[in-house]
């Protein structure tokens, strides 16, 4: 069936089908070669990016951010070396930490066309690879919040101690500082696309954002608490439930156009229908790490879920699957950067949407 229906890649877009392959180990990523091969794409003439012909045949430039050159020179320079031979062409890459073009130059055109399909197909395939650098947010640190959420861990560690609940602990809570409702995450590997993720953002507020939300902040209710997986004895994460007072479907609306914009954009990963409306409290990734992130659907991602240790949910949620967190306003959406922390405790903003 994976023949029959081959997982499709958007670029710029087009849209091309990727060839079931055997997956082969990232660990040392840099040290192996990663060829697009002739069977991984199709490679067919078309007017996506601009090709300019010199007096010794044709070029055509790229940006492909730094981190991933190493992907395309492959082990010992053999993925350019292949890729140059089938396609007839050369391909120039800047110095490892060096942003620039990548320049494909080639005789024919199509070959020239061919290289830079393949190495577009390469470096969307790598990128997904990537663990995420940034994600867009809704701050949910206020104080009013924060304060409730402590007393929600005080009573929850407290009860723990007469209910002798398998694998709780302080370490499980999120910090206070940074409690967030997530919309999505992201991959920008260097300066320029932090920018167009942030342009992007600035361009959502004109298109929809103020329309969605009337320019005017939306009050929202942090209450409640749920699990994420089937089990509620063996729980990874739970969260607390957020949702707008009026009962609109505002805040959901927002969420969800944004993804989607971002997603035709090619700078976000689509991974569900819709966003899911909800705030960490407790994970288990914090037990290793207080500073871990939720990971979305990379490898990175797998192996740290086989490494959790879960833990007994069954009495938080019988003692406060009903507890409310408070009532605050948002009016904007922030670009975070992961593993960072601003003056306020949040993570570090690279870009801001305010709507009110």
């Amino acid at each position: 069936m994976e023949v029959l229906r081959p997982t499709l890649i958007r670029i710029g877009g087009r849209v091309y089908r990727k060839n079931l392959i055997q997956e082969q180990s990232y660990q040392n990523a840099e040290e192996e070669d990663f060829c697009a091969g002739p069977g991984d794409c199709t490679d067919e003439p078309c007017d996506a990016f601009i090709v300019e012909e010199t007096e010794r045949g044709f070029q055509c430039a790229v940006d492909v951010p730094s981190p991933l050159y190493k992907y395309i020179i492959g082990k010992r320079g053999e993925t350019r070396k292949r890729l140059e031979m089938e396609t007839r062409t050369s391909i120039s890459i800047p110095k490892p930490g060096v942003e620039g073009e990548i320049v494909i130059r080639g005789q024919q055109r199509g070959g020239v066309i061919s290289a830079r399909t393949r190495i577009d197909v390469l470096v969307e395939s790598l990128r997904k690879k990537q663990p995420f650098t940034h994600f867009l947010s809704f701050a949910l640190n206020q104080p009013v919040i924060q304060e409730k959420f402590l007393q929600f861990k005080e009573e929850r560690l407290e009860s723990c101690f007469h209910q002798s609940d398998y694998g709780v602990s302080s370490s499980l809570f999120q910090n206070p500082s940074k409690l967030h409702l997530t919309i999505g995450t992201l991959v920008l590997l260097n300066g320029q696309e932090i920018q167009k993720a942030c342009e992007l953002l600035q361009k959502c507020k004109e298109d929809f954002a103020d329309k969605i939300t009337g320019g005017r902040s939306l009050a929202v209710e942090v209450a409640g608490i749920e699990y994420m997986n089937d089990d509620p004895a063996m729980v990874d994460v739970l969260y607390a439930k957020v949702h707008t007072k009026d009962g609109s479907n505002k805040l959901q609306m927002l969420a969800d156009t944004l993804m989607e914009r971002f997603v035709t954009s090619g700078l976000m990963v689509k991974e569900w229908d819709r966003v899911k409306l909800h705030a960490t409290v407790m994970n288990t990734l914090f037990r290793k790490d207080p500073n871990a992130e939720e990971q979305n659907n990379t490898t990175a991602g797998k192996s740290d879920f086989k490494e959790r240790e879960s833990f007994d949910g069954r009495n938080i949620l019988k003692l406060f699957g009903n507890f409310h967190f408070g009532e605050l306003q948002l009016n904007s959406v922030h670009l975070s950067q992961r593993f960072s922390t601003d003056s306020s405790g949040y993570y570090t903003s690279s870009g801001q949407l305010t709507f009110s």
